[in-house]
């Protein structure tokens, strides 16, 4: 891949993270294969940041999965978080953001641009630069946006009507209707995060964050759900 071709690559990477860096370098170092550094003088790779990477994706997941669903038991989390921090997902996110493309490789090696190894550990890489660059918040924002599609996924089990269920749940009980109140919305107007707690008269309130509130209320409803009819 030419230079030119290679730097447009770059350029596009950024604009599908929505954010352009202000330490070039920093982003050239979380681009840079092994390969590409090996025997160069002053050239870093970006095996240290895909270590640092790694641990951040797996934070910043662990804690979205831990607030989606108050229900769920740590095993259930662990095979979530487990699924969606692999090298696998890692590798589709990159790849959907444009990463096998901005990658740097030697060049008589292009044709390993696509595999998912080299790819997946570029997009570890560059969530470190991110959390380097922008401290936990501004990096957590971004990642839960990239991540939003996969993370959609591990929840397509819930039920489809949770809300519905949950007021005819507590009709049964002769209770008044499930009333819902957001607690916060959090991250930047094109990827908010909300929290919503739902409440029925004489159970415990609990509480699901989602991308919008009929998201947050429909997975709040599923966890009070689980929550007191474990067995159903």
């Amino acid at each position: 891949m030419g230079l030119n071709r290679r730097a447009a690559a770059v350029g596009a990477l950024q604009a599908r993270i929505g954010y352009v860096f202000k330490d070039g370098a920093l982003l050239e170092r979380a681009l840079t294969h092994a390969s590409a550094a090996a025997g160069k003088r002053g050239v870093q790779d970006n095996e240290r940041l895909e270590f640092l990477g790694d641990r951040v994706l797996g934070m910043v997941v662990a804690e979205a999965l831990y607030g989606r669903d108050a229900a769920a038991n740590e095993g259930d989390l662990s095979k979530r978080l487990h699924a969606l921090v692999d090298k696998a997902t890692c590798a589709q996110v990159g790849k959907t953001i444009g990463l096998a493309d901005a990658v740097r490789l030697p060049s008589g090696d292009q044709q390993a641009r696509g595999n998912d190894t080299i790819v997946a550990d570029a997009c570890e890489a560059l969530i470190a630069a991110l959390y380097l660059e922008l401290g936990w918040e501004g990096c957590r924002a971004i990642v839960l946006r990239l991540w939003a599609d996969a993370l959609a996924r591990q929840f397509i089990g819930f039920v489809a009507n949770a809300k519905s269920e949950l007021q005819e749940w507590a009709a049964s009980l002769q209770r008044p209707l499930p009333r819902y109140r957001v607690i916060s919305r959090d991250g930047p107007d094109h990827a908010p995060i909300f929290r919503v707690e739902v409440q029925v008269d004489g159970f415990e309130p609990i509480s699901a964050q989602g991308r919008s509130r009929q998201e947050a209320e429909k997975l709040a409803a599923q966890a009070l759900l689980q929550r007191e009819r474990p067995n159903d």
